[in-house]
Protein backbone atom coordinates (compact mmCIF):
# COMPACT_ATOMS: atom_id res chain seq x y z
CA UNK A 1 0.00 0.00 0.00
CA UNK A 2 1.36 3.34 -0.68
CA UNK A 3 0.89 6.66 1.37
CA UNK A 4 -2.04 7.85 -0.02
CA UNK A 5 -4.85 9.21 2.67
CA UNK A 6 -8.02 7.58 0.52
CA UNK A 7 -8.21 5.13 -2.38
CA UNK A 8 -11.05 4.56 -4.80
CA UNK A 9 -13.26 1.50 -4.81
CA UNK A 10 -11.35 0.44 -8.39
CA UNK A 11 -7.99 0.74 -6.58
CA UNK A 12 -9.04 -1.47 -3.53
CA UNK A 13 -10.74 -4.25 -5.83
CA UNK A 14 -7.26 -3.83 -7.72
CA UNK A 15 -4.94 -4.25 -4.28
CA UNK A 16 -7.20 -7.89 -3.57
CA UNK A 17 -8.12 -8.72 -7.41
CA UNK A 18 -11.77 -8.40 -6.03
CA UNK A 19 -14.59 -6.95 -7.78
CA UNK A 20 -16.40 -4.20 -6.87
CA UNK A 21 -19.17 -5.39 -6.09
CA UNK A 22 -17.19 -7.42 -3.49
CA UNK A 23 -15.86 -4.62 -1.39
CA UNK A 24 -19.68 -2.59 -1.45
CA UNK A 25 -21.10 -6.10 -0.34
CA UNK A 26 -18.16 -6.32 2.32
CA UNK A 27 -18.99 -2.17 3.02
CA UNK A 28 -22.99 -3.28 4.06
CA UNK A 29 -21.84 -6.29 5.97
CA UNK A 30 -18.69 -4.82 8.54
CA UNK A 31 -19.55 -1.74 9.89
CA UNK A 32 -15.63 -0.93 10.40
CA UNK A 33 -15.46 -0.10 6.75
CA UNK A 34 -16.82 2.82 6.75
CA UNK A 35 -15.64 4.92 3.62
CA UNK A 36 -16.47 8.51 2.94
CA UNK A 37 -18.69 9.08 -0.36
CA UNK A 38 -18.38 12.57 -2.02
CA UNK A 39 -21.52 14.50 -3.42
CA UNK A 40 -21.99 12.25 -6.40
CA UNK A 41 -21.44 9.13 -4.00
CA UNK A 42 -17.80 8.18 -5.03
CA UNK A 43 -16.93 6.00 -2.17
CA UNK A 44 -13.17 7.16 -0.68
CA UNK A 45 -11.83 4.42 1.60
CA UNK A 46 -9.33 5.45 4.22
CA UNK A 47 -5.64 3.21 4.81
CA UNK A 48 -7.61 1.89 7.84
CA UNK A 49 -10.53 0.64 6.18
CA UNK A 50 -8.50 -0.72 3.72
CA UNK A 51 -6.72 -2.69 6.31
CA UNK A 52 -10.11 -4.14 7.52
CA UNK A 53 -11.00 -5.13 3.75
CA UNK A 54 -7.53 -6.89 4.17
CA UNK A 55 -8.15 -8.59 6.64
CA UNK A 56 -11.46 -9.80 5.88
CA UNK A 57 -9.94 -11.36 2.40
CA UNK A 58 -7.39 -12.98 4.10
CA UNK A 59 -9.89 -14.46 6.57
CA UNK A 60 -12.46 -15.19 3.74
CA UNK A 61 -10.29 -16.16 0.85
CA UNK A 62 -7.41 -17.67 2.45
CA UNK A 63 -8.05 -18.88 5.29
CA UNK A 64 -11.67 -20.37 4.26
CA UNK A 65 -14.01 -18.08 6.96
CA UNK A 66 -17.51 -17.70 6.74
CA UNK A 67 -18.97 -13.75 6.54
CA UNK A 68 -19.91 -14.71 10.27
CA UNK A 69 -16.61 -16.23 11.09
CA UNK A 70 -14.62 -13.53 9.63
CA UNK A 71 -17.56 -10.99 11.26
CA UNK A 72 -16.43 -12.60 14.99
CA UNK A 73 -12.45 -13.10 14.42
CA UNK A 74 -12.83 -9.35 13.49
CA UNK A 75 -15.02 -8.84 17.01
CA UNK A 76 -12.29 -11.16 19.13
CA UNK A 77 -9.59 -9.45 17.44
CA UNK A 78 -10.85 -5.73 18.71
CA UNK A 79 -11.35 -7.25 22.12
CA UNK A 80 -8.17 -8.52 22.23
CA UNK A 81 -6.14 -5.37 21.37
CA UNK A 82 -8.62 -3.87 24.29
CA UNK A 83 -7.76 -6.64 26.53
CA UNK A 84 -3.81 -6.13 25.64
CA UNK A 85 -3.82 -2.37 26.21
CA UNK A 86 -5.34 -2.59 29.65
CA UNK A 87 -2.79 -5.43 30.75
CA UNK A 88 0.26 -2.91 29.28
CA UNK A 89 -1.68 0.01 31.53
CA UNK A 90 -1.87 -2.33 34.76
CA UNK A 91 1.77 -3.23 34.17
CA UNK A 92 2.95 0.41 34.21
CA UNK A 93 0.74 1.11 36.99
CA UNK A 94 2.19 -1.22 39.00
CA UNK A 95 5.74 -0.52 38.01
CA UNK A 96 4.97 3.17 39.24
CA UNK A 97 3.58 1.33 42.61
CA UNK A 98 7.14 -0.76 43.14
CA UNK A 99 8.95 2.76 42.36
CA UNK A 100 6.63 4.41 44.78
CA UNK A 101 6.87 1.92 47.44
CA UNK A 102 10.64 1.87 47.28
CA UNK A 103 11.29 5.30 47.94
CA UNK A 104 9.02 5.48 50.77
Amino acid sequence: MSDKLYYTIGEVSEMFNINPSVVRFWEKEFPQINPQKGARGVRRYSADSVEVIRRIYHLTRECGFTLNGAKEQLRTDGRLDEKMQLVQTLTQAKQFLLELKDQL
